[in-house]
C-alpha cells in the first residue's frame, strides 16, 4: 500500500506539470488559458502558439506518463504498479497541482502510457501503441475533428487490450478508467459534436464535398 501511495503522489506531480502553460508563457509570452479553448492540452496549444508548440507540448505530455511508469517500475517491478502510475499520472495532468487544478484532457498523456505499456509491461507487443496512433489519424482523416479521433482510438485500444494484446486484467482496467476519464473531459466536445459546431483541422485539407 505505500508503494501504491509514494507512486500516486510521484506520478501526480508529474503529470501536473502543465508544459502548454510553461511553452506558451516562456517561449510565446502568451497565457493559453486566456485564448482558444483555454484548455491546457496540445490541441489547444497548436491553436494559439503553431504547430511546433503543438508537437513539443505532445511530446513532454506524453514523457510525463513515461516518466511516471519509470520510477514506478524502479520502485517494484510490478505491472500493476506501473500501470497504476500512469492512471495517476493523467490524473495529475487533467487536475494539475500546479495551475490551478484546471488541465488538459489526457490525450497525449494517455498516448504515452500506452507506449510505457508496452515498453514496461508488454514488450512483445508493440502493436499496443502503434495501433491507436495509426487508428487516430485514420479516424482523423476521415472525420478532421481531433476530438472524435481521440475518443474513438483510445477506445479502440481498450477493446485491443481486453480482446487481442491480452495485457494483466488490472492494466486493462486502468486502460478503462483512463478512457472513461478522456471521454469526460471531452462532455462539451461531445455536445458540440451533436450540434454539429465542432471544429475541424484545416491542415489536413477540407474533406470531399466540402469548400475550401
Amino acid at each position: 500500500m505505500l508503494k501504491y501511495i509514494l507512486v500516486a503522489v510521484i506520478s501526480y506531480l508529474f503529470g501536473s506539470i502543465p508544459w502548454a502553460l510553461v511553452i506558451g508563457k516562456l517561449f510565446y509570452k502568451k497565457d493559453i488559458r486566456q485564448y482558444g479553448s483555454g484548455n491546457l492540452g496540445a490541441s489547444n496549444a497548436g491553436r494559439v502558439l503553431g504547430k511546433p508548440a503543438a508537437v513539443i507540448v505532445t511530446v513532454l505530455d506524453g514523457a510525463k506518463a513515461l516518466i511516471s511508469m519509470a520510477v514506478a517500475s524502479l520502485i517494484a517491478n510490478d505491472p500493476n504498479l506501473i500501470a497504476f502510475a500512469g492512471v495517476a499520472c493523467c490524473i495529475g495532468h487533467c487536475f494539475p497541482l500546479f495551475a490551478q487544478f484546471k488541465g488538459g484532457k489526457a490525450v497525449a498523456t494517455t498516448y504515452g502510457y500506452m507506449l510505457g505499456l508496452v515498453i514496461f509491461i508488454n514488450h512483445r507487443w508493440f502493436w499496443g501503441f502503434l495501433f491507436p496512433v495509426i487508428a487516430f489519424f485514420v479516424i482523423l482523416y476521415i472525420t478532421r475533428i481531433v476530438s472524435i479521433s481521440s475518443m474513438t482510438a483510445v477506445g479502440l485500444e481498450v477493446l485491443a487490450s481486453f480482446l487481442i494484446i491480452h495485457n494483466p486484467l488490472f492494466v486493462s482496467v486502468c486502460l478503462l478508467v483512463i478512457w472513461a476519464f478522456i471521454v469526460y473531459r471531452h462532455r462539451s466536445n461531445i455536445e458540440r459534436i451533436k450540434n454539429g459546431t465542432e471544429s475541424k483541422i484545416k491542415w489536413m485539407g477540407p474533406l470531399p464535398g466540402e469548400k475550401k
